[in-house]
């Protein structure tokens, strides 16, 4: 379970990131309004898996996932550049989240 919510605490942190974008420098009240309600689902879900979880394997993971995510988004809806070295640096977060979770395991 605490896995789940870390994922889920990582997608938020994806959609407060999107928003914080459309937001323009928060002169746009819905875009804000979003981005700081994703922000309290984010924060009060990373909090609940870290009761068990370690900080250094939550945070990375809950890191790792909303950079991927904005990285992903940035270039699917908002058209940001798409380069071999981008991919491979993408490529490498994932590396890392799988390495987390599997060095998470006892």
């Amino acid at each position: 379970m605490p896995w789940l919510l870390l994922i889920l605490a990582g997608v938020f942190e994806t959609v407060w990131a999107f928003y914080m974008k459309l937001s323009e420098g928060f002169t746009r009240a819905g875009p804000t309004l979003v981005m700081l309600g994703a922000m309290l689902v984010s924060f009060g879900l990373l909090s609940l898996a870290m009761r068990t979880l370690p900080l250094g394997t939550a945070y990375a993971v809950w890191t790792g996932i909303g950079a991927l995510g904005a990285f992903v988004l940035g270039i699917v809806l908002l058209g940001e550049q798409v380069s071999a070295l981008r991919l491979i640096a993408a490529g490498m977060i994932v590396s890392g989240i799988v390495l987390m979770k599997v060095a998470d395991v006892p």
